[in-house]
């Protein structure tokens, strides 16, 4: 047996009385660690932007995964003045992002978009946030699961809610995707702006952020859409010839007038275009501006001329409709705001969709003379036709 020198025993006693405190020292700084990190972020995460001075603009709120990575869409479009990240949809009031990525407040990761309406409409919002989300995932989007990350359109009036819902009937319509639309129409409650180190994140972090990225030929990181579609395809305006309304107005027949300015409707079977089987497009009678194609007109059976689809989607504003037949979708046209008709969900394939449309606010254009007209761009569509 191993006996302890008296000054072996006092070098033990010694470093016990070191030890101990030392390791309790520890497990309190930890304690206290722990304590600071679950209840917020660093000091610059306590900071909350001011967005105040866009008030006067029109407002949209979207949740479709991380939201720096909508933001960063939503604030490429043209008439969107800005884009804030935020939580929204849950109980907890003033959350944090630690706590909303937690999953336990019940908050979606959303952005609230300030937009000039005279510049891009909501459903033109819809348009752009249904092509920048995989909209069959209701668990979450891209590489972020959970509720927190889900798709959702939040609505602040009747008029959002119809407009959204019908965007995604249009979505489904087109069978596009083999799972069911998951995104979720839901009332807008309290906005809460997210931490300010979280604004524009997508700019400050863009390397580091793997929600942010998008692979080089345009595509978002699911393939569904092209962020180069889009832009190019659904939401620019693609007609900027000047023309002065109040001069056209004097030159319009008073069919045409009252259509195109008083919502009027003209008599089926007895106007110009119901039953045109010539090939070209079809113009806004006011602006010019291309709204149709001959090539999408097909014979509905109503007596009014009935198209499948808009040949310039970003000419073209649906706003809701409730003088007649309850609730229906006005089709107007975005640059001379021109009343042009409705769109129906009681169409043929691919779209499935009638938009049908006055002749009164419409002129056709002949293939023959597209050219001639300063629209020969489209000559195109009916080669070989």
């Amino acid at each position: 047996m191993k006996i302890v020198g008296i000054y072996e025993y006092k070098d033990v006693m010694t470093m016990k009385r070191f030890i101990i405190p030392g390791m309790v020292l520890i497990i309190i700084v930890g304690a206290l660690i722990s304590m600071w990190g679950s209840n917020g972020a660093p000091e610059q995460q306590d900071e909350f932007p001011d967005f105040s001075s866009y008030q006067e603009y029109d407002k949209a709120v979207f949740a479709g995964g991380c939201f720096w990575r909508i933001e960063s869409m939503f604030e490429g479009l043209e008439g969107v003045a800005e884009a804030a990240s935020g939580y929204t949809g849950g109980d907890t009031e003033n959350p944090t992002y630690k706590e909303v990525s937690s999953g336990k407040t019940g908050h979606y990761e959303a952005v609230e978009v300030f937009y000039d309406s005279d510049e891009i409409s909501y459903s033109m919002l819809l348009d752009a946030y249904l092509q920048s989300i995989n909209p069959t995932s209701g668990g979450g989007q891209f590489p972020d699961m959970g509720r927190q990350y889900a798709p959702a359109i939040f609505y602040a009036s009747e008029e959002e809610k119809d407009l959204a819902e019908f965007a995604l009937e249009k979505l489904e319509l087109s069978e596009r995707f083999e799972e069911p639309i998951a995104v979720k129409v839901l009332p807008l409650e309290t906005f809460y702006y997210a931490e300010e180190y979280h604004q524009d994140y997508y700019s400050k972090k863009e390397a580091d952020s793997e929600c942010c990225a998008s692979n080089s030929d345009g595509q978002q990181s699911n393939g569904v859409f092209s962020t180069i579609e889009r832009k190019e395809d659904t939401m620019e305006k693609t007609w900027n010839s000047e023309f002065d309304k109040t001069e056209r107005l004097k030159e319009l027949t008073e069919l045409e007038y009252g259509v195109t300015q008083n919502e009027a409707t003209e008599p089926p079977f007895n106007n110009r275009y119901w039953n045109n089987r010539e090939q070209g497009i079809y113009v806004d009678i006011v602006s010019g501006e291309p709204l149709f194609s001959s090539t999408d007109k097909y014979k509905s059976g109503t007596g009014w001329p009935s198209f499948t689809k808009p040949l310039e989607p970003g000419n073209i504003v649906e706003k809701i409709d409730t003088k007649l037949f309850g609730k229906r979708i006005e089709i107007r046209s975005r640059n001379a705001d021109s009343h042009l008709g409705h769109v129906f969900t009681d169409g043929p394939e691919p779209t499935g969709l009638r938009y049908c449309m006055n002749s009164a606010s419409l002129r056709f254009i002949p293939k023959d003379k597209l050219s001639d007209e300063g629209y020969g761009e489209y000559e195109h569509i009916f080669e070989n036709k």
